[in-house]
């Protein structure tokens, strides 16, 4: 397409001169990249323009280019939404984007609740609840709220530990106040989660002020113990903010961000600085950046880390321009609610921060390239050979394999293992409960796992306004399916795809009693050495499919084992079950009950007769 053909131009001139999003796609259907436009129809001509692939990143997208398609919007700041939307969604190979940002961490906060338990988590929902990071070092994070509940104790227990109303050792080492055993009242508790919030927000001064006032009340009150407590708090709470290298003269809020450039390798640094002093700095490595110029990568970056976090400053300072700043601005300052500034300081002391930041991406860089060097000169002779051994036409990006384990149609479940550049994706693993067959029949099961993955793929690739997927895993194209076992698990899962739509994606299938590995519209397996790194790969990848297909069948199985036909009961839920159970001694002894004896322990009639019934 980097051609344009008769049907390409008058396909062009019907594209419209409005804001928007265009989408590009190769020949297998796969999203390669997104893009923004003020002008639709002048900005995808400029693609079919002679000489206009200025950079090997681009005139390599070009070549891949196949179709194309856009989606129309009211304005630039809704597009740039759109555009975010998408390239999370598709995770497009000539995208700048994060890498693993979906297995970022957040500390969530949920204020709604009435003794809120702060927790971990790596989803952002709108359910009232303050979020907190996103945060690439999980250890970092883990050893604040360590360090947050020796002076501001708080609850993180399950709400299963938490309904059982009694203190737990965390009372007791004075890591947790004691909500579930009243302790302390709603209002105390939620008035220490405020606290918290304004210290994960960087606002430790605010919180020493206050501090030091409840100190000051408690020992004018003769509550020396309460006095004594604060100020255990207050030393820590300054202990932390002597760690903070003040920055500015103001009390302003602002990011930093700077980068470090080797090949098409890059590494972005972001120094957090609140009120004046700096709280804390986190560093992403980029994909898809390449030899991206500095605008457009600094775009990217803003796009793709503003898009998730928690909490936008009033500015944030860059080493250079940025693409479409005005625009970037005016999304921001929507995220945010309230105005924020795009600054590129030339000198004085915010360009020596930005200078020392770039530096320390620098080091980042070095230690990132290391690992991924060792793990690219693994997996890249791997992928490579196994394109070979299947004729694939470039070594695949994604592999998927599935596998069914069941004891005689029992507790059956499919698993699905991810493998990108031959390293696992645990965060797409899935688990499929087979719901529809009966009894052992593993071709069948294997074909209601496949039908269910791909009719997802199908809906998320349908999806007219190309909004984010609920599940990043089924709405991303595999380059490779790997099935567990034979010739005859391969032919049922070839009917599925072709069924669906999906035939065209590469499919195989490994036997494990003689590591066989089997072709479509082959007789014979493929024959290969058992050593060789594409067979190594294909084995790797198996086993972790089988052992994720087990550890959820054993699963499955021990829930059916501690089951009990009280569970099926209609009105019988896990605190009656218990009330029964301490009341009668039996099921037996359930069943030959009076029906008022049941009704005496606060069971509905119409309960207690199907209970009788169905036991």
């Amino acid at each position: 397409m980097a051609v344009a053909t008769d049907v390409i131009r008058q396909r062009l001139q019907a594209v419209p001169e409005s804001p928007g999003v265009y989408l590009f796609r190769d020949r297998t259907g796969a999203v390669i990249y997104v893009g923004k436009a003020i002008r639709l129809r002048d900005r995808l001509r400029t693609y079919f323009t002679p000489g206009y692939a200025q950079t090997p990143r681009l005139a390599d997208m070009l070549r891949r280019v196949y179709d194309f398609e856009f989606v129309r919007t009211a304005n630039e700041v809704e597009a740039l939404v759109l555009e975010c939307n998408l390239i999370k969604h598709y995770r497009p190979r000539y995208n700048i984007r994060l890498r693993d940002d979906k297995n970022y961490l957040y500390l969530k906060l949920p204020i709604t609740e009435l003794y809120p338990r702060v927790h971990y988590t790596r989803k952002v929902q709108e359910d009232g609840a303050l979020y907190f990071g996103p945060y690439t070092s999980a250890q970092s994070l883990r050893d604040t709220v360590k360090s947050l509940r020796q002076m501001l104790p708080f609850r993180t227990c399950s709400d299963d530990v938490f309904k059982q109303h009694r203190v737990c050792l965390d009372f007791h080492i004075r890591r947790c106040p004691g909500p579930c055993e009243g302790r302390i009242s709603p209002d105390d508790y939620n008035a220490r989660i405020r606290e918290v919030a304004l210290f994960m927000e960087g606002r430790s001064d605010v919180l020493t002020h206050q501090l030091r006032e409840k100190m000051v009340r408690a020992s004018e009150q003769l509550d020396f113990e309460n006095a004594a407590r604060y100020r255990d708090q207050l030393l820590a709470m300054e202990r932390i903010a002597d760690r903070q290298k003040v920055l500015t003269r103001g009390r302003d809020d602002r990011d930093l961000v700077a980068y470090a450039r080797d090949g098409r390798d890059v590494y972005v640094e972001v120094a957090y600085v609140r009120q004046g002093k700096m709280v804390g700095s986190d560093g992403h490595a980029l994909e898809g950046a390449g030899d991206a110029p500095e605008p457009e990568l600094l775009r990217g970056f803003l796009l793709m880390y503003y898009g998730s976090a928690t909490h936008i400053p009033r500015a944030v300072a860059l080493p250079g321009e940025v693409d479409e700043p005005e625009v970037v601005a005016s999304w921001l300052a929507e995220r945010r609610g309230g105005p924020v500034e795009l600054e590129v300081p030339k000198r004085g002391r915010k360009r020596a921060l930005l200078e020392q930041l770039a530096e320390t991406a620098q080091e980042e860089l070095k230690q990132h390239r290391i690992q991924a060097d060792y793990d690219r000169s693994r997996t890249e002779p791997m992928l490579s050979a196994l394109a070979e051994a299947l004729d694939l036409p470039r070594p695949p990006h994604r592999i998927e394999c599935y596998d069914i384990s069941n004891i005689q149609g029992q507790s059956a479940v499919g698993s699905m293992v991810v493998f990108e550049d031959g390293r696992p994706r645990n965060d797409h693993y899935r688990i499929f409960r087979i719901k529809q067959i009966p009894g052992p029949n593993d071709f069948a099961m294997l074909q209601e796992v496949l039908r269910r993955r791909f009719e997802r793929l199908e809906m998320a690739e349908r999806r007219e306004q190309g909004g984010a997927a609920d599940d990043a895993s089924f709405s991303s194209r595999p380059d490779l399916i790997l099935i567990d076992g034979g010739k005859g698990q391969l032919s049922a899962a070839l009917e599925v795809l072709e069924q669906i739509g999906y035939a065209d994606i590469p499919t195989f299938a490994l036997a494990k009693q003689h590591e066989e590995l089997f072709a479509p519209d082959r007789d014979g397996p493929i024959v290969q050495e058992h050593n060789s790194p594409g067979m190594f790969l294909v084995q790797r990848i198996r086993d972790e499919a089988h052992r994720f297909a087990i550890t959820h069948h054993r699963k499955q199985r021990a829930r059916r084992a501690l089951s009990s036909p009280l569970d099926s009961v209609e009105g019988i839920g896990p605190a009656r079950k218990r009330q029964l159970m301490r009341t009668f001694g039996s099921l037996q002894a359930i069943r030959q009950a009076p029906l008022d004896e049941l009704t005496r322990l606060g069971i509905p009639e119409r309960v207690a007769i199907r209970l009788r019934e169905l036991i």
